[in-house]
This record gives C-alpha cells, structure tokens and sequence, in this order.
C-alpha cells in the first residue's frame, strides 16, 4: 500500500518547484512509519526494558481514555511506539518579516496553507532558514516532538517523548488527534488553539480519573505556562502596535530590540516570582526574533475563545466539537469575528 500512496502523492506534486522538499517529506515520513512496533507486541516481548514498559502500558491507558472519555477518534493511532535516534521527529521552520509578526504561509497540497514548513533533517531545516534569513526574513527553526497526519495514517508514540510527565504525554496524545477531531485548511491559529484546548480539558480530565495524581503539581505548572505565554503575547501586542508607526528601519530596529530586552527583565522578574523556577530558561537561550513570538501566537491566541465555547456547550466535549466544527466552516473572516466575539467575555 506504502509504495502506491508514494506514487500517488508524487503524482499530484509533479511540475511542483519544491518537488525535492515534497520528496524529502514523504521519505521522511514512510521511514517513520516504517519504524513503528505495535505497543501490544512490546509488552509482551521479554527483551522490551522493563522502564519501557511501564510507559507504554500508561501510554495504552491514556490513548484508551481519549477515545472513550473524550470522544476523540478511536483508530489506530498511537498504539504504536517509533524508537528514533534523534531529538525530534521533525523540525519546524517559521518565518516574519523583520518588522512584522503575521507569519509567512506555506500552501501544500490536500492540507491548505500553514504557518511553518517542517523537515524530518536538522541539517536541511537551517539549511532552508538560512535562505530565508538571506532574504531580510526573521526566522525560527524549532524541534517537533510528535506530528499529526490528520488521520492518514496511524501515528505512532515516538521515542522523543517517552520520558516525559505522565500529563504531557497525555496533553500530546490529546492534541494530536484533535487534529484527526478536527481541521480547518489555511487556518494554523484556529487548528493548534483549538487542539490545546482539547488537551487543556483532556488533561484535567485525565488526572482527575486517576484520584488527582499529580494534579496540583500540573495545576502549578498551567499557570506558570500561562504567566509565560501572556509574557509573551504581551511583547507580541507592543511589537504590532511599534511596526504600525511611521518610523525609518534604524529607529524601528532600535525600539524592536529594546522591547526583546524588555521581555527578557519582565521573565527575570517572574522568575523571582516562582522562586527561581527555571523552566523556561532554554527558551531564551537564543538570540530572540519575530518568528519565536508568531509561533507562540499560532498555538495559543484562540485558546481563551475556545475555553469560552467550550462552558458554552456545559463542558459537552462531543458538542464543543460540533460547535467548534461549525465556526471552521465560516468563511476566514467570518469564523475571525466570532472568535474575537468569544474573547470578549475572557478579556472582560
């Protein structure tokens, strides 16, 4: 079957300028899915590491719970497990202009426009950053632990996240088949908030079935993740609000800079608040630009309008979807003023 889908694929792709990223791609992939070993047949294998074990056997209750508790879609994926030599599955390129933080789109076939580009090469990722950082652009290359195939295919656990807290790699799962629960062609913001969303509830969910194991522990670290996001919207507003004012490209890069520095006082100061949680130090480990703060805003600007929909359906996880499903067949600006009228009442 592997070998027709790759024909058929590069069939549509023929005459494609990118055709060798198209290629690299779905190599990329079919040597992933190539990799996959059904979770059932690890367990029972006696050479499978006992540490392994125990993971994936929490790995099989959690994927059980998001088909049966949160509707999400009962397939095969994530019943598998991928062992991988490397630190992601894929890496994500993003790209804003210099003085502009509305991402650069990608259109691909069969799936719309999304705001990165991903490469299953490091080394191919910088690459490609590196043309684009050529032409003026601010650029990001940023580790993918896990990807969704929208349903294509059955996705596996990778190795990359295998050690990960129990509520992570559930927030993962959860987040990945509202991919396959949902999707909306050109519309990147819309699908990754919605998602987060998904394993937000999906997470308090889960810990509350396990008699509140690690839930106050997760509750700290939300609201931590929280602070860190609004650190960073935030910047992104006042950066919006700088890149609209009549200034020359000197004076402009001035100020941009001054407010990267900014952010970086404003998270020393949370810090301290946190008693010196370092969580987010890798973060910033890096020389900061406009296409770190795009990526933070396709995952998370929608979230509170989906939170808001979601007490509108009384916390109904199978009518949240269908409202939601609703609001993706709007029209784009359309479906915008109803999310930005689903704001309203978080911002109040």
């Amino acid at each position: 079957m592997l070998p027709l889908i790759r024909v058929s694929l590069l069939g549509l792709l023929q005459g494609c300028s990118t055709l060798s990223y198209y290629s690299h791609s779905i190599g990329g992939h079919l040597q992933l899915m190539g990799q996959r070993q059904p979770i059932p047949e690890l367990l029972r294998d006696p050479q499978t590491p006992e540490p392994l074990k125990r993971k994936l056997r929490q790995v099989g209750e959690i994927r059980h719970f998001a088909s049966a508790a949160l509707a999400l879609p009962d397939n095969g994926s994530y019943r598998s497990y991928a062992a991988l030599d490397r630190e992601a599955v894929v890496w994500s390129v993003v790209a804003a202009g210099r003085f502009s933080v509305r991402p650069r789109q990608w259109c691909y076939p069969i799936v719309g426009c999304a705001s990165y580009r991903g490469y299953f090469s490091q080394e191919r990722a910088r690459a490609y950053a590196g043309e684009l950082q050529a032409q003026g652009l601010d650029v990001a290359v940023e580790p993918v632990p896990a990807y969704s195939t929208l349903g294509w295919f059955d996705d596996p656990l990778p190795s990359t996240v295998i050690d990960w807290p129990e509520a992570r790699i559930a927030g993962l799962i959860f987040h990945e088949l509202a991919h396959q629960q949902l999707y909306v062609k050109h519309d990147s913001a819309f699908n990754e908030a919605f998602a987060s969303l998904v394993a937000e509830a999906g997470i308090e969910r889960w810990l509350a079935s396990r008699n509140g194991l690690s839930f106050a522990q997760w509750q700290v670290t939300q609201q931590r993740e929280q602070q860190f996001v609004d650190l960073l919207l935030a910047l992104r507003g006042e950066l919006e609000t700088l890149y609209r004012q009549p200034l020359d490209e000197l004076r402009m890069g001035q100020r941009k800079a001054a407010l990267f520095r900014q952010l970086r006082e404003r998270y020393a100061l949370l810090k301290r608040e946190w008693g010196g949680y370092a969580g987010f130090d890798g973060w910033f480990d890096r020389d900061l630009n406009n296409a770190h703060l795009v990526s933070i805003a396709t995952y998370e600007a929608w979230v509170p309008a989906f939170r808001r929909l979601l007490a509108q359906s009384d916390g109904d996880l199978p009518a949240f979807y269908a409202a939601s499903r609703q609001l993706g067949q709007l029209p784009a600006n359309e479906r915008e003023q109803r999310m930005r009228q689903l704001l309203q009442p978080a911002a109040e």
